[in-house]
């Protein structure tokens, strides 16, 4: 069977809960007062009590996975079927499951519509009999359902409907669990657009039908660890760009959407970085931890597929990488604004289309202020936003807004309705356990269907709807059909005509508006706390660019490694992280380790033995290695070492992928083996490699040394004759004390001669 997302349930998971207590059973034939969930959150799940005060308990989970028709028709049937499958998640048996449809008052003004598409409206004006759909279902057991309604008439199941218009519409389950009484166990809330009674006359055509636009976006989270070689994440987008895959589906109904009555009113919003990608992919590339990726030629078809069909089209280049503007705006981030700005090039080159010039679609459609003067300050001129980012003015037409310095701005606004239904909206409590990546949540275009069915067939005022799905779209395949095929019917019926987006922003706008920046779209920025680590390794970047020079044709140009690096800091600030600040900090991680790698290619040899210096003033010998394609300007600073005083080092140029032996002067003030610390850095102080650690031997004597060792001698030589001079002198005067008779000895006689 064709799984659809239809208006009730999607072929995902839809949890409603009732209470764990057992209930007593009500009197309003069994079915108790649990607030329903909207069609459009069918890929969360609400903890709902079935009675206030209880603790929740998941019963049943209802699975739909067809509904027909979508939209009533005056040649469509008389009837509406719903199929899909009961499963019992809970932790018992449960009996008399029943499953009816009911339906609310239709809905007669714009601000009904849009409550309703924001939670379920009352439902319970008609109030069917149920159908049973099992007697009993035990734990884990599922049970197929096929329930077809009457749309009119007096049969107990009929929906009693007797004129056009937006119905709101209940699919409510009852059953009864063991132990406990009769409950609501399900109940889930769509609108149905009824455009014409079936069987009857087909509406006339308003006078002045709906301008129609339709932007297709084709954008993905980044993927990409390093350019050269290509190394991606994951390979999960080898199989969204194959057939079946989420990016092949929206590629096949962009084509399909071109074809047509609504085919002069499309126009394809791409992100560069996927271009980028996928181009590198067609090369052949490698997966993260994985080995070679499998990509390869299902990127190829995808492109070349994709260049065929925008030929001659319209084409938008969103802010590359998807970034969040209003967050690099608040960082200061000019840099990288600026990288933002420049996808049309790549558009250019994978494509060869030139995009629409001075145009920009930010993340969720909103700015601020401070982001649009940035923005007309770099050349925007024009802009895609959402009916919440302007502020007063009615209608959907586009608006002008004027900046103090510059060009005013002209803003084309998406419909709100009907994007907002096609986004879903948010789920007031998470239930615990369930964790759907964001990118993966299937939507159903069932209200959003509802929307334009209003917009087109009952409103008649002429008014712009400009259409655009989510930035990472992932509903199935056929609710994509579906939305076309309504829109396409609408145009050939004329309640619809296709305006090509250029010309709208050709004509000049009626109303002057003021932005509006939504509070909960700033609790979603790109936090400051990445922003900021992201400046910072910016200005370490720049710096290191700053070093790097090509003085001639054998080394490569300094932007070849350095811009691959500013791409990687631009994808930590994508707007695919807004509200994920995990993923926004592992992409920076990624950036902020390649710059580490690119420092780390510049390092001083260690010797493999101590360097001898034979004298006070010898120099210490070092071998740098460059092992980058380009020169790089380095400093060598000596860390501080006692016993070793470090001279003026001058800047030293080292040659592309060569090394360099350089002989730094150093001063040796002790004898001994030491060892000394020695860092590279750039000219600008960014540290390169990793610290290096010389083990110096030296025999020799400083100049302190030898001045202390001449003093020593010059004293112990004064110390030697001041005690010499004192023994002669003492031993002088010891003889001038003696007389000469002192000794007592009488001298001989002398003899006498004859």
């Amino acid at each position: 069977m064709k799984r659809l997302l239809p208006a009730l349930a999607a072929a995902g998971v839809l949890l409603v809960t009732t209470a764990s207590a057992a209930p007593a059973a009500p009197a309003d034939s069994g079915r108790l007062p649990v607030r329903p969930a909207p069609a459009t959150q069918v890929w969360a799940t609400m903890a709902l009590s079935s009675q206030p005060g209880q603790q929740s308990q998941v019963w049943l989970r209802l699975d739909v996975e067809e509904m027909t028709p979508r939209v009533i028709t005056a040649d469509g049937p008389d009837s509406i079927t719903i199929s899909g499958k009961v499963v019992n998640v809970g932790d018992r048996p449960i009996e008399d499951i029943e499953l009816r449809l009911e339906r609310g008052r239709p809905l007669t003004g714009e601000d009904e519509v849009r409550e309703a598409l924001r939670q379920p409206t009352d439902a319970e004006f008609v109030q069917p009999n149920f159908t049973p759909v099992t007697d009993r279902l035990e734990q884990n057991e599922s049970k197929p359902f096929r329930l077809t309604v009457p749309l009119r008439g007096t049969d107990p199941t009929s929906l009693r409907i007797t004129e056009p218009g937006i119905y709101p519409v209940l699919a409510n389950i009852n059953g009864v669990p063991a132990y406990g009484g009769r409950a609501r166990l399900a109940a889930l809330s769509t609108l149905l657009p009824v455009l014409a009674m079936p069987g009857g006359q087909a509406p006339s055509p308003p006078a002045n039908p709906a301008k129609l636009t339709l932007l297709w976006p084709l954008a993905d989270r980044p993927r990409v660890v390093t350019a050269t070689p290509t190394v991606l994440t994951d390979d999960e987008l080898a199989g969204s760009l194959a057939m079946g895959g989420r990016l092949y589906g929206l590629l096949m109904a962009y084509e399909s959407a071109l074809t047509g009555p609504l085919g002069t009113g499309v126009c394809l919003a791409v992100d560069p970085d996927l271009l980028r990608t996928v181009e590198a992919m067609t090369q052949g590339y490698e997966v993260r931890g994985q080995g070679a990726g499998k990509g390869k030629s299902a990127a190829e078809l995808w492109r070349d597929r994709l260049r065929l069909l925008v030929a001659g089209r319209c084409v938008i280049a969103l802010p590359d990488a998807d970034a969040d503007l209003v967050a690099l705006s608040r960082a200061q981030l000019t840099g990288l604004t600026d990288l933002a700005l420049n996808g049309a090039e790549v558009v250019r080159d994978v494509l060869g289309v030139q995009p629409t010039q001075g145009l920009t679609w930010p993340e969720d459609g909103v700015l601020d202020q401070p982001t649009l003067s940035d923005l007309t300050a770099r050349g925007v001129t024009s802009l895609v936003l959402d009916q919440s980012a302007v502020a007063g003015t009615p209608g959907t037409g586009p608006v002008r807004f004027d900046v103090a310095e510059g060009k005013p701005v002209t803003a084309v606004r998406v419909d709100g309705m009907v994007s907002d239904a096609l986004n879903g909206a948010a789920t007031a409590k998470p239930v615990a356990g369930v964790t759907t990546p964001s990118e993966t949540r299937p939507v159903s275009v069932q209200n959003a269907l509802a929307a334009l069915t209003f917009r087109a067939g009952f409103q008649s005022t002429g008014q712009n709807v400009v259409i655009a799905p989510p930035r990472r779209w992932n509903a199935p395949t056929g609710e994509v059909d579906t939305l076309l095929r309504t829109a396409k019917s609408l145009v050939a019926d004329g309640f619809a005509t296709p305006v090509g987006l250029e010309t709208l922003l050709a004509a000049p706008p009626e109303q002057t508006a003021a932005l509006s920046y939504p509070v909960e779209a700033g609790a979603r920025e790109v936090p400051p706390s990445v922003t900021a680590s992201v400046a910072e390794s910016w200005a370490r970047l720049h710096q290191l660019s700053e070093s790097m020079s090509q003085p001639d044709a054998a080394s490569a140009e300094p932007g070849d490694l350095i811009d691959p690096l500013r791409l990687a800091l631009l994808r930590a600030v994508s707007g695919a992280w807004r509200g994920n600040e995990d993923g926004a900090r592992a992409a920076l991680a990624t950036g902020v380790q390649q710059i580490d790698g690119l420092r780390g290619q510049v390092t001083v040899t260690e010797p493999n033995s101590p360097i001898l210096l034979g004298s006070g003033d010898s120099p210490i010998p070092l071998s740098i290695k460059n092992r980058l394609d380009v020169r790089v300007t380095v400093r060598i600073v000596i860390e501080d070492t006692p016993g070793i005083v470090a001279r003026d080092l001058t800047d030293i140029e080292l040659p592309a992928r060569g090394d360099r032996l350089v002989r730094v002067p150093v001063e040796v003030q002790r004898s001994g083996r030491f060892p000394v610390h020695i860092r590279l850095v750039t000219t600008s102080g960014v540290e390169l490699g990793e610290r290096a650690r010389l083990e110096v031997s030296s025999s020799a004597y400083g100049t302190i040394t030898v001045v202390i060792t001449g003093l020593a001698g010059a004293a112990l030589v004064l110390l030697s004759a001041r005690r010499i001079y004192r023994r002669v002198r003492a031993a002088r005067a010891a003889s001038a004390q003696v007389p000469n008779d002192a000794s007592g000895v009488t001298p001989p006689e002398r003899s006498s001669t004859s």
